[in-house]
């Protein structure tokens, strides 16, 4: 007969208030959104950029997602006011979702090249800065371009 192994030890964490829990839960749900919402408005402006059109099946290949996921994230997009679509039409970026679109080629542009100047190989870089991107604070982000600016 085996030998009874041993209890496992109850932990001493301080059990976390249900409402507190769930804040926590919806700002990790908002920053996924959002980030989600980075990407896509990245990706249409690239689209469009190289191909003259961004389309929900390109969008869909580009993720690695289903048409049906595209869908309902260009329709929450769409009611967010980034983009525009039309039926049997390209998906097109508002003002709004171009600025952001901007701001995001510029962000992940800068996270590469900082990357780049750590010594990080280009393929490593490219594919870190798609994560890092998104989780950097403005005091973040001025630090690594006056870094790119002191290592010139």
């Amino acid at each position: 007969m085996p030998a009874k192994s041993p209890r496992p030890k109850k932990t001493t964490r301080k059990r976390v208030a249900p409402a507190t829990r769930a804040e926590s839960f919806r700002k990790v749900r908002s920053a996924n959104a959002a980030e989600t919402a980075q990407d896509y408005a990245e990706a249409i402006a690239e689209l469009i950029e190289n191909d003259g059109e961004a389309r929900p099946t390109d969008l869909a290949r580009m993720f690695g997602v289903s048409h049906v996921t595209v869908i309902r994230t260009v329709a929450r997009l769409q009611r967010d006011g980034l983009l525009i679509t039309r039926p049997y039409r390209s998906i097109f970026l508002t003002p709004k979702g171009a600025a952001l679109a901007a701001e995001c080629r510029e962000r992940h542009a800068l996270v590469v090249a900082f990357l780049l100047a750590l010594g990080v190989p280009r393929a490593a870089a490219e594919g870190d800065a798609e994560g890092i991107e998104h989780h950097l604070g403005a005091e973040t982000i001025a630090a690594f371009r006056a870094f790119l600016r002191r290592s010139k």
